[in-house]
């Protein structure tokens, strides 16, 4: 194959890879920590036996 036709297959796995990453960063929902979640997490306090 040609030097062009190396960095055309180049260029277009470069954009593809790069949408495909940037797809993925969006699609994905987070989703968001409710104030009631955290509040049933407490910090247990820790009773040294020594």
């Amino acid at each position: 194959m040609a030097p062009i036709s190396w960095l055309f297959l180049f260029l277009i796995f470069s954009i593809t890879f790069i949408m495909f990453n940037i797809l993925n960063y969006y699609i994905f929902l987070y989703s968001p920590i409710s104030e009631g979640k955290s509040e049933k997490k407490s910090l247990k306090s820790l009773n040294w036996k020594w």
